[in-house]
């Protein structure tokens, strides 16, 4: 009888093996029918119709830049997370639906999506693959026929992803994705994404840019960091490189004329600054009122817990800007339900309205927090920020249809939910 069952022990290890063998195959087989439903779905969409389209070209150094005497349209999303396998196929066809119809109706001359465009989250989206997601986005990004750019959040490349920061930086970059001007940035400067893309008018001075900048993920790149939520900080190296942007344009703009003023610049990262945090707390101890530093100018802060998710170190950026004067205001997401703007110490602060129907809990059933902003930048230097929810009349487009929500904060008429 011993005989007999060590006999029956290969055969039951090899049954479990060949079982565990076909559903890995299984899994890997629908997920790749997902990612081409989600492809197919990105086609369907027609190619913007602008009256006429601001077309990019590249200086001799590789920026990238516009010319125009008139508006510069850019529009601001955020937090997409496309998971991008069999098991979020439906709610991944609702974020691409979301951000065709609003591209469509605004026609912007540039899309920054500010991090998290992927979430292979494989017990919910059933993939570890991160690439899904971003070819999802950007190929809708390229059938719109719209120019446009990311920077990383802390879920586009996970510690448990197929692919690191390094490979999707790559993927981005692709002659693939004609209308996509992204750059990895400069390799002796942390992170990937720290790229610039300036306005110029028709005399070649730089008028408005925006920067992207890489703000980092965790403080250590595991599975741990990534679940206890201890975010990382914008890098020394990359405040230092963000000075020498500043300096460079201001530079190339006095040699055209010599009385020149700073450059107006706008800042874009996905986890928010620690001097955010800062500025709505003394917002909240002075009872909701302004302070001499802090004014108050729309939306809400709706998370929970910290409300202001930031990086748990210090980082000079925010100093570095007072001290430059060059950048008027910065847009982040991170925090899908937070969306206020306000400004602090002269510089506006701007959460972005999220996307996300999949990386909150029941979230695709609600829809205060979903949206855009659109940033218009003036060729006398001066920009505006507008702020759109996904579900107001603005989107009700012949063609589109958007999905039945509960508008969970509609008859909030004060500025932070508490828990």
């Amino acid at each position: 009888m011993a005989n007999k069952s060590k006999k029956k022990a290969p055969k039951i290890i090899i049954s479990i093996l060949s079982l565990l063998i076909v559903f890995c195959l299984l899994i890997a087989w629908l997920n790749f029918l997902s990612v081409k439903t989600l492809v197919k779905t990105g086609n369907q969409y027609e190619t913007v119709e602008f009256e006429k389209q601001l077309v990019p070209q590249k200086d001799e150094k590789g920026y990238w830049y516009f010319t125009t005497d008139g508006d510069f349209k850019v529009m601001h999303l955020t937090d997409i997370h496309i998971g991008g396998g069999f098991l979020s196929k439906a709610v991944d066809k609702q974020a691409l639906n979301a951000i065709a119809t609003m591209v469509t109706k605004e026609k912007p001359d540039l899309v920054v999506a500010t991090g998290d465009i992927a979430f292979p989250v494989p017990y919910t989206a059933g993939t570890f693959n991160n690439y899904s997601g971003a070819k999802a986005f950007a190929n809708l990004m390229e059938s719109l026929g719209v120019y446009w750019t990311v920077t990383f959040g802390n879920h586009d490349a996970e510690a448990y992803s197929y692919f690191d920061r390094e490979a999707v930086a790559e993927f981005y970059e692709s002659e693939d994705f004609k209308h996509c001007l992204f750059s990895a940035g400069p390799q002796d400067v942390d992170g990937y994404g720290n790229h610039v893309i300036e306005v110029k008018n028709s005399k070649g001075i730089i008028t408005q840019a925006m920067i992207m900048i890489d703000s980092q993920a965790y403080v250590k790149d595991n599975i741990i960091e990534s679940i206890k939520g201890t975010y990382d900080n914008i890098h020394p190296n990359q405040v230092e490189w963000y000075e020498a942007e500043i300096n460079r344009m201001n530079s190339e703009n006095r040699k055209i004329n010599k009385d020149a003023t700073t450059v107006v610049t706008h800042a874009f990262f996905h986890i928010p600054l620690a001097e955010m945090a800062d500025a709505w707390t003394e917002f909240k101890e002075n009872g909701f009122k302004d302070t001499e530093n802090f004014e108050y100018i729309e939306g809400i802060i709706g998370e929970g817990g910290r409300q202001v998710y930031c990086g748990l170190g210090e980082d000079d950026l925010f100093e570095k800007m007072l001290e430059l004067g060059s950048t008027k205001a910065m847009y982040n997401g991170h925090d899908h339900i937070n969306n206020t703007t306000f400004v602090y110490k002269g510089i506006t602060f701007s959460y972005g309205y999220s996307i996300d129907y999949f990386a909150y809990s029941g979230i695709d059933k609600q829809g205060s927090q979903r949206g855009c902003t659109m940033i218009t930048c003036k060729n006398d230097v001066t920009f505006s920020i507008d702020k759109y929810n996904y579900y107001s009349d603005r989107y009700e487009l012949e063609g589109f249809s958007r999905e039945e929500v509960t508008m969970q904060f509609e008859d909030v008429t004060y500025q932070v939910i508490e828990e």
